[in-house]
């Protein structure tokens, strides 16, 4: 049983406004191109917590973000936006 302070990858990057649609997030998944804490993930049940660091497939690079909350909902932009912050990638 996953715990209730985390939540499915392919939920939480749709929450989170990486992308429009779930179906959206498995296809990342599933085409290998999300890490979790350094580890490639290969479920979309994948689960993630605070305080986990992801790593995107952005245009034209890759975007890594430490997970600060997880939302209850998709909400507006600038909510999903607090819930996460970008990392420096030259770290």
């Amino acid at each position: 049983m996953v715990p209730s302070d985390t939540m499915r990858i392919d939920r939480l990057l749709c929450y989170l406004r990486f992308v429009k649609t779930r179906s959206q997030a498995q296809r990342w998944i599933d085409e290998g191109h999300i890490r979790c804490n350094g580890m490639r993930v290969t479920r979309h049940s994948h689960p993630i917590g605070d305080g986990d660091i992801i790593v995107l497939p952005t245009k034209p690079t890759v975007k890594a973000i430490e997970i600060l909350a997880i939302p209850a909902r998709r909400d507006a932009p600038a909510q999903a936006q607090s819930c996460y912050r970008v990392l420096d990638p030259r770290l």
